[in-house]
């Protein structure tokens, strides 16, 4: 299947925080998400596997207990249930792969 970025719509989330759900099956998903500067993620958990590929702008990160800073092509991971959220230092994109799928965005 093919999907074709400028077809997706933008998801206005409030609060500075938008997303594109990209491509999904129940495996897997990926899911670019629009920060503007200042815009807190809180810190939250869930049960899926994350990968976090920092696409543009500079955030402060939260995994766990540590706490750090980072940029256009760095990458996070996150597993499952580890509390974990973030703060746009300077406007940005993440693109977030998520495993199995999140349904709850979906829904």
């Amino acid at each position: 299947m093919f999907n074709y970025n400028k077809d997706i719509e933008l998801e206005d989330l409030g609060n500075g925080l938008s997303r594109k759900i990209l491509a999904y099956s129940e495996n897997m998903m990926s899911v670019e998400v629009y920060f503007e500067e200042g815009t807190v993620a809180a810190l939250h958990s869930h049960p899926h596997e994350q990968l976090t590929y920092v696409i543009s702008g500079k955030f402060e990160f939260t995994i766990g207990d540590e706490t750090k800073i980072v940029s256009a092509g760095d990458a996070l991971y996150k597993e499952p249930n580890i509390i974990h959220g973030a703060k746009c230092l300077e406007k940005g994109v993440l693109l977030d792969n998520f495993t199995p799928m999140r349904k709850d965005f979906i829904e």
